[in-house]
Protein backbone atom coordinates (compact mmCIF):
# COMPACT_ATOMS: atom_id res chain seq x y z
CA UNK A 1 0.00 0.00 0.00
CA UNK A 2 2.96 2.02 0.55
CA UNK A 3 2.81 3.26 -3.23
CA UNK A 4 -0.86 4.13 -3.26
CA UNK A 5 -0.36 6.24 -0.56
CA UNK A 6 1.90 8.09 -2.71
CA UNK A 7 -1.65 9.19 -5.13
CA UNK A 8 -3.36 12.26 -5.27
CA UNK A 9 -6.78 12.35 -6.22
CA UNK A 10 -7.79 16.19 -7.62
CA UNK A 11 -12.05 16.63 -8.61
CA UNK A 12 -13.63 19.08 -10.05
CA UNK A 13 -16.80 20.33 -11.65
CA UNK A 14 -17.76 20.71 -15.55
CA UNK A 15 -20.83 21.20 -17.79
CA UNK A 16 -22.35 17.71 -18.30
CA UNK A 17 -20.57 16.74 -21.90
CA UNK A 18 -23.30 15.90 -25.10
CA UNK A 19 -21.24 12.69 -25.00
CA UNK A 20 -20.50 11.22 -21.80
CA UNK A 21 -19.62 7.90 -23.89
CA UNK A 22 -17.02 9.98 -25.34
CA UNK A 23 -14.62 9.93 -22.40
CA UNK A 24 -14.96 6.23 -22.24
CA UNK A 25 -11.11 4.95 -22.47
CA UNK A 26 -9.91 1.85 -23.99
CA UNK A 27 -10.84 -1.12 -21.75
CA UNK A 28 -12.66 1.45 -19.27
CA UNK A 29 -15.47 1.34 -17.29
CA UNK A 30 -19.09 2.83 -17.85
CA UNK A 31 -22.70 2.45 -15.46
CA UNK A 32 -25.17 4.30 -17.18
CA UNK A 33 -28.57 3.83 -15.48
CA UNK A 34 -31.52 6.87 -15.19
CA UNK A 35 -30.13 8.86 -12.45
CA UNK A 36 -26.61 8.38 -12.42
CA UNK A 37 -23.66 8.27 -15.40
CA UNK A 38 -20.22 6.87 -14.80
CA UNK A 39 -17.46 6.81 -17.27
CA UNK A 40 -13.95 6.14 -16.54
CA UNK A 41 -10.43 5.92 -18.65
CA UNK A 42 -6.86 4.48 -17.57
CA UNK A 43 -5.81 2.76 -15.21
CA UNK A 44 -4.07 4.49 -11.71
CA UNK A 45 -3.76 1.03 -9.74
CA UNK A 46 -5.46 -2.86 -10.23
CA UNK A 47 -6.19 -4.58 -6.67
CA UNK A 48 -7.52 -7.67 -5.25
CA UNK A 49 -11.43 -7.07 -4.55
CA UNK A 50 -10.69 -7.43 -0.95
CA UNK A 51 -8.01 -4.65 -1.19
CA UNK A 52 -9.76 -2.35 -2.71
CA UNK A 53 -11.83 0.14 0.08
CA UNK A 54 -8.23 -0.22 1.52
CA UNK A 55 -6.16 1.15 -1.78
CA UNK A 56 -8.67 3.79 -1.93
CA UNK A 57 -8.77 5.13 1.39
CA UNK A 58 -4.94 5.45 1.17
CA UNK A 59 -5.34 7.84 -1.72
CA UNK A 60 -4.58 11.64 -1.08
CA UNK A 61 -8.04 13.69 -1.81
CA UNK A 62 -11.59 12.29 -2.42
CA UNK A 63 -13.49 11.17 -5.48
CA UNK A 64 -11.38 7.68 -6.68
CA UNK A 65 -13.57 4.78 -7.21
CA UNK A 66 -12.95 0.63 -7.50
CA UNK A 67 -15.38 -0.39 -10.55
CA UNK A 68 -15.34 -3.88 -12.46
CA UNK A 69 -17.51 -6.77 -12.77
CA UNK A 70 -16.42 -10.07 -10.74
CA UNK A 71 -16.27 -13.76 -11.36
CA UNK A 72 -19.17 -15.66 -10.77
CA UNK A 73 -17.57 -18.38 -9.20
CA UNK A 74 -15.48 -17.11 -5.90
CA UNK A 75 -12.34 -19.56 -6.61
CA UNK A 76 -11.65 -17.29 -9.44
CA UNK A 77 -9.55 -14.24 -8.56
CA UNK A 78 -11.49 -11.01 -8.39
CA UNK A 79 -9.90 -7.88 -9.04
CA UNK A 80 -11.22 -4.48 -9.36
CA UNK A 81 -9.80 -1.34 -11.01
CA UNK A 82 -8.55 2.52 -9.91
CA UNK A 83 -9.32 4.46 -12.96
CA UNK A 84 -7.06 7.36 -13.96
CA UNK A 85 -10.09 9.64 -14.74
CA UNK A 86 -13.63 9.41 -13.77
CA UNK A 87 -16.37 11.22 -15.07
CA UNK A 88 -19.47 11.02 -12.47
CA UNK A 89 -22.91 13.07 -13.83
CA UNK A 90 -26.33 13.02 -11.53
CA UNK A 91 -29.03 15.11 -11.95
CA UNK A 92 -27.59 17.94 -10.13
CA UNK A 93 -23.69 17.44 -11.13
CA UNK A 94 -21.29 16.60 -13.24
CA UNK A 95 -17.45 16.33 -11.82
CA UNK A 96 -14.39 14.81 -12.95
CA UNK A 97 -11.99 12.74 -10.92
CA UNK A 98 -8.15 12.39 -12.05
CA UNK A 99 -5.58 10.50 -10.59
CA UNK A 100 -2.29 12.95 -10.50
CA UNK A 101 0.69 11.67 -12.77
CA UNK A 102 -1.58 8.69 -13.79
CA UNK A 103 -1.95 7.38 -17.49
CA UNK A 104 -5.21 8.04 -19.73
CA UNK A 105 -6.24 5.71 -22.24
CA UNK A 106 -7.30 6.62 -25.77
CA UNK A 107 -10.83 6.24 -26.55
CA UNK A 108 -11.69 3.40 -28.54
CA UNK A 109 -12.03 3.51 -32.23
CA UNK A 110 -14.58 2.03 -34.87
CA UNK A 111 -13.04 1.30 -38.38
CA UNK A 112 -16.17 -0.09 -39.56
CA UNK A 113 -19.53 -0.69 -38.54
CA UNK A 114 -20.27 -4.72 -38.31
CA UNK A 115 -22.69 -5.60 -40.96
CA UNK A 116 -22.63 -9.56 -41.16
CA UNK A 117 -22.97 -11.77 -38.36
CA UNK A 118 -22.89 -15.46 -37.63
CA UNK A 119 -24.88 -16.58 -34.42
CA UNK A 120 -24.58 -20.31 -32.80
CA UNK A 121 -25.82 -21.74 -29.71
CA UNK A 122 -23.03 -24.16 -28.11
CA UNK A 123 -25.49 -25.95 -26.42
CA UNK A 124 -28.43 -28.29 -28.47
CA UNK A 125 -32.00 -28.58 -27.02
CA UNK A 126 -31.31 -31.80 -26.35
CA UNK A 127 -28.24 -31.41 -24.51
CA UNK A 128 -30.39 -28.49 -22.31
CA UNK A 129 -32.82 -31.20 -22.01
CA UNK A 130 -30.74 -33.44 -20.54
CA UNK A 131 -29.24 -31.00 -17.69
CA UNK A 132 -32.66 -29.96 -16.66
CA UNK A 133 -33.83 -33.68 -16.35
CA UNK A 134 -30.67 -34.17 -14.45
CA UNK A 135 -30.98 -30.98 -12.11
CA UNK A 136 -35.13 -32.30 -11.54
CA UNK A 137 -33.80 -35.54 -10.52
CA UNK A 138 -31.93 -33.59 -7.81
CA UNK A 139 -34.71 -31.35 -6.61
CA UNK A 140 -36.84 -34.65 -6.39
CA UNK A 141 -34.32 -36.88 -5.05
CA UNK A 142 -31.61 -34.30 -2.49
CA UNK A 143 -31.67 -30.96 -0.74
CA UNK A 144 -31.80 -28.97 -4.29
CA UNK A 145 -34.62 -27.08 -4.19
CA UNK A 146 -33.54 -24.47 -7.38
CA UNK A 147 -30.63 -24.57 -9.59
CA UNK A 148 -29.91 -22.11 -12.28
CA UNK A 149 -28.67 -23.14 -15.43
CA UNK A 150 -27.38 -21.62 -18.29
CA UNK A 151 -26.61 -22.14 -21.82
CA UNK A 152 -23.51 -20.05 -24.27
CA UNK A 153 -24.70 -18.31 -27.40
CA UNK A 154 -21.62 -17.10 -29.53
CA UNK A 155 -21.74 -14.49 -31.94
CA UNK A 156 -19.07 -12.99 -34.56
CA UNK A 157 -19.44 -10.32 -36.88
CA UNK A 158 -17.55 -8.71 -40.21
CA UNK A 159 -15.88 -6.75 -38.33
CA UNK A 160 -14.65 -5.73 -34.50
CA UNK A 161 -17.19 -4.53 -32.18
CA UNK A 162 -17.47 -1.15 -30.32
CA UNK A 163 -18.10 -1.55 -26.78
CA UNK A 164 -19.40 2.60 -26.53
CA UNK A 165 -21.26 2.01 -29.76
CA UNK A 166 -23.15 -1.41 -27.93
CA UNK A 167 -23.64 0.77 -24.64
CA UNK A 168 -24.97 3.17 -26.49
CA UNK A 169 -27.54 0.69 -28.58
CA UNK A 170 -28.41 -0.43 -24.57
CA UNK A 171 -28.79 3.15 -23.03
CA UNK A 172 -31.57 3.32 -25.96
CA UNK A 173 -33.39 0.15 -25.96
CA UNK A 174 -33.33 -1.41 -22.10
CA UNK A 175 -34.98 1.56 -19.93
CA UNK A 176 -35.10 0.84 -16.08
CA UNK A 177 -31.73 -1.58 -16.68
CA UNK A 178 -27.74 -0.96 -15.32
CA UNK A 179 -26.68 -0.76 -18.31
CA UNK A 180 -22.62 -1.47 -17.41
CA UNK A 181 -19.07 -1.83 -19.14
CA UNK A 182 -16.19 -3.56 -17.86
CA UNK A 183 -13.39 -3.51 -20.30
CA UNK A 184 -14.77 -5.46 -23.04
CA UNK A 185 -17.55 -7.29 -20.94
CA UNK A 186 -20.80 -5.39 -21.69
CA UNK A 187 -24.13 -6.23 -20.50
CA UNK A 188 -27.60 -4.43 -19.52
CA UNK A 189 -28.70 -5.86 -16.31
CA UNK A 190 -32.04 -5.28 -14.22
CA UNK A 191 -31.07 -6.45 -10.96
CA UNK A 192 -29.52 -4.73 -8.49
CA UNK A 193 -27.83 -6.78 -5.90
CA UNK A 194 -27.01 -4.21 -4.03
CA UNK A 195 -26.64 -0.04 -3.37
CA UNK A 196 -25.32 1.43 -0.37
CA UNK A 197 -26.22 5.47 0.00
CA UNK A 198 -24.39 6.23 3.56
CA UNK A 199 -26.68 4.48 6.54
CA UNK A 200 -29.38 2.98 3.95
CA UNK A 201 -29.45 -0.32 2.22
CA UNK A 202 -31.58 -1.30 -1.04
CA UNK A 203 -31.54 -4.36 -2.90
CA UNK A 204 -34.04 -5.11 -5.73
CA UNK A 205 -34.02 -9.18 -6.43
CA UNK A 206 -35.75 -10.52 -9.80
CA UNK A 207 -36.58 -14.47 -10.05
CA UNK A 208 -39.82 -15.74 -11.55
CA UNK A 209 -39.96 -14.93 -15.63
CA UNK A 210 -42.31 -14.71 -18.36
CA UNK A 211 -41.75 -13.46 -21.99
CA UNK A 212 -43.49 -10.72 -23.08
CA UNK A 213 -45.94 -10.68 -25.77
CA UNK A 214 -46.82 -9.12 -29.23
CA UNK A 215 -49.96 -7.80 -28.27
CA UNK A 216 -50.92 -5.43 -25.11
CA UNK A 217 -54.15 -8.27 -24.01
CA UNK A 218 -51.87 -10.81 -24.58
CA UNK A 219 -48.82 -9.10 -22.52
CA UNK A 220 -51.52 -8.04 -19.62
CA UNK A 221 -52.36 -12.14 -19.28
CA UNK A 222 -49.23 -13.02 -19.45
CA UNK A 223 -48.25 -11.12 -16.79
CA UNK A 224 -51.40 -12.07 -14.34
CA UNK A 225 -50.62 -16.10 -14.82
CA UNK A 226 -46.63 -15.02 -13.56
CA UNK A 227 -48.34 -12.96 -11.10
CA UNK A 228 -50.84 -16.65 -10.34
CA UNK A 229 -47.95 -18.60 -10.45
CA UNK A 230 -47.03 -20.85 -7.63
CA UNK A 231 -44.10 -22.27 -9.21
CA UNK A 232 -42.56 -18.86 -9.71
CA UNK A 233 -43.89 -17.58 -6.43
CA UNK A 234 -42.10 -20.30 -5.00
CA UNK A 235 -38.33 -19.43 -7.16
CA UNK A 236 -39.02 -15.72 -6.25
CA UNK A 237 -39.58 -16.40 -2.25
CA UNK A 238 -35.90 -18.62 -2.36
CA UNK A 239 -34.40 -15.46 -3.57
CA UNK A 240 -35.72 -12.91 -1.19
CA UNK A 241 -35.59 -15.16 1.83
CA UNK A 242 -31.53 -14.91 1.35
CA UNK A 243 -31.33 -11.50 0.17
CA UNK A 244 -33.40 -10.73 3.63
CA UNK A 245 -30.85 -13.25 5.77
CA UNK A 246 -27.58 -11.73 4.15
CA UNK A 247 -28.88 -8.09 4.87
CA UNK A 248 -30.03 -9.15 8.65
CA UNK A 249 -26.46 -9.41 9.55
CA UNK A 250 -25.35 -5.95 8.84
CA UNK A 251 -28.63 -4.29 8.54
CA UNK A 252 -31.67 -3.27 11.22
CA UNK A 253 -35.04 -1.89 9.87
CA UNK A 254 -35.28 -4.26 7.03
CA UNK A 255 -38.34 -3.25 5.03
CA UNK A 256 -39.80 -6.02 2.69
CA UNK A 257 -41.80 -5.24 -0.49
CA UNK A 258 -44.46 -7.29 -1.79
CA UNK A 259 -43.13 -8.78 -5.23
CA UNK A 260 -44.87 -6.98 -7.68
CA UNK A 261 -44.17 -8.06 -11.96
CA UNK A 262 -41.96 -5.39 -13.77
CA UNK A 263 -42.09 -5.61 -17.24
CA UNK A 264 -38.95 -4.96 -19.27
CA UNK A 265 -37.97 -5.01 -22.93
CA UNK A 266 -38.20 -8.53 -23.66
CA UNK A 267 -39.26 -10.55 -20.16
CA UNK A 268 -41.54 -9.54 -17.19
CA UNK A 269 -39.87 -10.68 -13.66
CA UNK A 270 -41.10 -11.04 -10.40
CA UNK A 271 -39.86 -8.31 -8.38
CA UNK A 272 -38.87 -7.49 -4.24
CA UNK A 273 -37.64 -4.25 -3.01
CA UNK A 274 -35.70 -4.50 -0.03
CA UNK A 275 -34.73 -1.83 2.00
CA UNK A 276 -32.58 -1.24 5.60
CA UNK A 277 -30.23 0.39 7.70
CA UNK A 278 -26.83 0.01 8.13
CA UNK A 279 -25.81 -1.19 11.70
CA UNK A 280 -22.33 -2.32 10.38
CA UNK A 281 -19.08 -0.88 8.60
CA UNK A 282 -20.21 -2.81 5.43
CA UNK A 283 -19.09 -1.11 2.44
CA UNK A 284 -21.11 -1.79 -0.48
CA UNK A 285 -18.36 -4.11 -1.68
CA UNK A 286 -18.65 -5.88 1.51
CA UNK A 287 -22.19 -6.25 0.98
CA UNK A 288 -22.25 -7.28 -2.95
CA UNK A 289 -19.79 -10.17 -1.76
CA UNK A 290 -21.95 -11.51 0.87
CA UNK A 291 -25.11 -11.70 -0.95
CA UNK A 292 -23.35 -13.29 -3.98
CA UNK A 293 -24.53 -15.63 -5.56
CA UNK A 294 -28.57 -15.24 -4.53
CA UNK A 295 -30.38 -18.08 -5.85
CA UNK A 296 -31.12 -16.06 -8.52
CA UNK A 297 -28.18 -16.80 -9.84
CA UNK A 298 -27.27 -19.99 -8.30
CA UNK A 299 -29.67 -21.57 -6.18
CA UNK A 300 -30.93 -22.96 -2.86
CA UNK A 301 -29.18 -24.82 -0.85
CA UNK A 302 -26.21 -22.98 -2.73
CA UNK A 303 -23.26 -25.06 -1.69
CA UNK A 304 -25.65 -27.63 -3.60
CA UNK A 305 -26.27 -25.38 -6.58
CA UNK A 306 -23.18 -24.91 -7.13
CA UNK A 307 -22.05 -28.31 -7.18
CA UNK A 308 -24.83 -29.11 -9.73
CA UNK A 309 -23.77 -25.98 -11.86
CA UNK A 310 -19.80 -27.18 -12.01
CA UNK A 311 -21.53 -30.95 -12.84
CA UNK A 312 -24.06 -29.56 -15.40
CA UNK A 313 -22.87 -26.47 -17.07
CA UNK A 314 -19.60 -27.62 -19.89
CA UNK A 315 -18.22 -24.04 -19.29
CA UNK A 316 -16.74 -21.38 -17.20
CA UNK A 317 -19.46 -18.50 -16.48
CA UNK A 318 -16.78 -15.62 -15.85
CA UNK A 319 -18.26 -12.67 -14.57
CA UNK A 320 -21.92 -13.51 -15.99
CA UNK A 321 -24.04 -13.73 -12.91
CA UNK A 322 -21.38 -11.99 -10.68
CA UNK A 323 -21.32 -8.62 -9.21
CA UNK A 324 -20.35 -6.13 -11.71
CA UNK A 325 -20.51 -2.34 -10.24
CA UNK A 326 -18.41 0.46 -8.15
CA UNK A 327 -17.29 1.71 -4.89
CA UNK A 328 -15.92 4.47 -3.40
CA UNK A 329 -13.62 5.07 -0.52
CA UNK A 330 -16.64 5.69 2.13
CA UNK A 331 -18.37 2.82 1.17
CA UNK A 332 -21.22 3.70 -0.63
CA UNK A 333 -21.30 2.25 -4.43
CA UNK A 334 -23.93 0.14 -6.37
CA UNK A 335 -23.39 -3.57 -7.57
CA UNK A 336 -25.67 -5.19 -9.91
CA UNK A 337 -25.95 -8.91 -10.76
CA UNK A 338 -24.07 -9.01 -14.51
CA UNK A 339 -26.66 -10.58 -16.79
CA UNK A 340 -28.08 -9.76 -20.42
CA UNK A 341 -23.99 -10.02 -20.95
CA UNK A 342 -21.52 -10.65 -23.78
CA UNK A 343 -17.87 -10.89 -22.83
CA UNK A 344 -16.09 -9.36 -26.75
CA UNK A 345 -13.05 -10.51 -27.86
CA UNK A 346 -12.68 -8.31 -31.36
CA UNK A 347 -15.09 -9.42 -33.58
CA UNK A 348 -16.27 -12.70 -31.75
CA UNK A 349 -18.86 -12.46 -28.71
CA UNK A 350 -19.74 -14.93 -26.11
CA UNK A 351 -23.26 -14.34 -24.34
CA UNK A 352 -24.78 -16.35 -21.69
CA UNK A 353 -28.57 -16.60 -20.25
CA UNK A 354 -29.36 -18.77 -17.67
CA UNK A 355 -33.04 -19.95 -16.04
CA UNK A 356 -34.16 -21.30 -12.54
CA UNK A 357 -35.30 -25.23 -12.43
CA UNK A 358 -37.22 -26.05 -9.69
CA UNK A 359 -39.96 -28.65 -9.01
CA UNK A 360 -42.17 -28.42 -11.83
CA UNK A 361 -40.03 -26.80 -14.24
CA UNK A 362 -40.61 -27.52 -17.94
CA UNK A 363 -36.93 -27.72 -20.45
CA UNK A 364 -38.94 -26.52 -23.12
CA UNK A 365 -40.02 -23.50 -20.79
CA UNK A 366 -37.07 -22.87 -20.06
CA UNK A 367 -35.64 -22.80 -23.12
CA UNK A 368 -37.64 -20.17 -24.18
CA UNK A 369 -37.00 -17.73 -21.06
CA UNK A 370 -33.17 -18.35 -21.76
CA UNK A 371 -34.13 -17.23 -25.71
CA UNK A 372 -35.95 -13.90 -24.25
CA UNK A 373 -32.99 -12.76 -21.88
CA UNK A 374 -30.40 -13.39 -24.79
CA UNK A 375 -32.55 -11.01 -27.15
CA UNK A 376 -31.32 -7.56 -25.54
CA UNK A 377 -27.81 -8.26 -26.40
CA UNK A 378 -28.28 -9.95 -29.70
CA UNK A 379 -30.52 -7.00 -30.80
CA UNK A 380 -27.18 -4.78 -29.73
CA UNK A 381 -24.79 -6.91 -31.66
CA UNK A 382 -26.53 -7.87 -35.10
CA UNK A 383 -27.19 -4.93 -36.68
CA UNK A 384 -28.10 -5.62 -40.16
Amino acid sequence: MTMLGTLKAHTYEITKPDEPLAWLGSGGFAWLTESNVIITSGTAVTVDATQAIAALRAIDGEGAIACGALPFTSSETGQLTIPSRVLRCNANLCSVTEIEGATLANSPQLAQTPRRFSVEAAQDLTAWDEAVASALAQIEDTELRKVVLAREVFVQADHAYNVAQILSTLAATQPGCFVYAAGDFVGASPELLVRRDSARVTSRPMAGTVARRASIADDNAAIETLRASMKDAAEHRYVVDAVVAALTMHCVAIEVSDPEPVPLATVTHLTTEIRGELRSAATALDLALALHPTPAVGGTPTDSALRTIAALEPFSRGSYGGPVGWVDATGDGEFAVALRCAQLEGNKARLIAGAGIVEGSDPDLEWAETQAKLEPMLRALVRP
